[in-house]
């Protein structure tokens, strides 16, 4: 009897061995197969390893372990690159640049369009040194109106003379008599905002005066002048473009 028992234990030891082997190789990797293999990796690795893969290659079960992709596992969303709240930069605050102060102008001598009935022809230039204004004759009974300075006590004239000659931003030579009342003044003066004869002159005859434009725009209206006539400069620009040499000017 004691022998039969040995050849049946004997017949159950393949079988078990085969069974813990199984188990052996089904445990489910990590720590507890790498102490039962005895320290070598059982199923894919090893089979890995067979076919001659890299060593490391990770275990086709093994669940990457980053925390976007744990995060994918438990149904949360990954991370994406951080979104930056959308600030706008401050608006740059306007620089409000006010013009150099002017001393006030009567609106009287503003340009305008008005009525004018005159035997004298469109295109004439008619100055009015009672009112301080010159009128521009336009067709239909009208003119354009500006306000001029003109020529101080002694120094006001009468008459009728001629266009001769246009210029922008005019040179200044202070004729002789002027620079023997004021021996001051400069010989010469290139043209440019400083000029006193400002961005537009026209010549009047072979005379000294001239319709011309002012740095001083706060004598318009004004009996200032050695006998010109002031405009301010924007409104001698807009006379310059519609007149041309030969133009009728009547001084009253």
């Amino acid at each position: 009897m004691a022998a039969l028992a040995a050849l049946c234990l004997l017949a159950t030891i393949p079988q078990a061995s085969a069974q813990i082997a199984g188990a052996r190789r089904d445990l489910g990797g990590g720590f507890i197969e790498f102490l039962y293999n005895g320290g070598q990796p059982a199923g894919p690795i090893a089979g890995a390893r067979r076919q001659g893969a890299p060593a490391h290659a990770a275990p086709a079960y093994a669940a990457p372990t980053s925390p976007a992709h744990l995060r994918a596992s438990h149904g949360v969303a990954p991370d994406l690159e951080p979104v930056r709240p959308l600030v706008s930069r401050p608006a740059e605050p306007r620089v409000q640049r006010e013009a150099a102060p002017v001393r006030g102008i009567d609106p009287r001598f503003l340009p305008q369009q008005v009525p004018y009935q005159t035997s004298h022809r469109p295109g004439t230039i008619v100055i009015n040194t009672a009112e301080r204004h010159l009128y521009l004759v336009q067709a239909g009974g009208t003119a354009m109106r500006y306000g001029v300075g003109i020529g101080r006590p002694g120094f006001g004239w009468r008459g009728t003379k001629t266009v001769t000659r246009k210029a922008e931003w005019p040179d200044w030579r202070p004729p002789a008599e002027m620079l023997r009342r004021r021996p001051d003044l400069p010989r010469f003066m290139a043209g440019g905002p400083a000029n006193p004869l400002g961005a537009r002159a026209l010549y009047l005859g072979s005379s000294l005066y001239r319709i011309h434009g002012s740095n001083e725009p706060w004598t318009i209206g004004q009996a200032v002048s050695s006998g010109c006539f002031r405009m301010r400069n924007e409104d001698v620009i807009d006379l310059y473009g519609r007149v041309r040499v030969g133009t009728k000017v009547v001084v009253m």
